[in-house]
């Protein structure tokens, strides 16, 4: 199951970079919880997902997965490069962010938390994974 995690994962940003927003409808639970980063309040459902994953921020945005690693907990950490273009402003943002994604028996996101660079220890925790 934990690569099916991955590869479902995989999918799920693939889908949100390419601006597939119904295949990444297809990977989460209608009551997904998406933990947005910078101390911002949960978005609970799949409706509100949806309204998150096409803001008009962003001309551009590209997501490419740099590790994966399972933790104890059956949580999933990713790390990820995200490059992005303001659709206003043009300003150009490049990070590397953490995300924890939960999962259901039937492989659905449940859950998905988004952590900033310096908030990777804490992403860890929440992973499950030690030290």
């Amino acid at each position: 199951m934990d690569q099916d995690k991955v590869e479902r994962a995989k999918r799920l940003l693939e889908a949100v970079g390419s601006e597939d927003y119904e295949t990444a409808m297809e990977l989460v639970h209608p009551q997904v919880e998406l933990v947005p980063p910078g101390s911002q309040a949960p978005l609970i459902g799949a409706t509100r997902f949806r309204r998150w994953l096409e803001p008009d921020a962003f001309a551009r945005q590209d997501i490419r997965p740099l590790e994966w690693v399972v933790g104890e907990s059956g949580r999933l950490l990713s790390r990820q490069h995200i490059k992005a273009r303001g659709s206003g402003s043009g300003i150009e943002l490049e990070l590397v962010s953490f995300t924890v994604w939960t999962f259901d028996d039937a492989g659905l996101v449940t859950r998905i938390e988004i952590f900033l660079p310096h908030e990777e220890e804490s992403a860890r925790a929440a992973a499950g994974l030690r030290e």
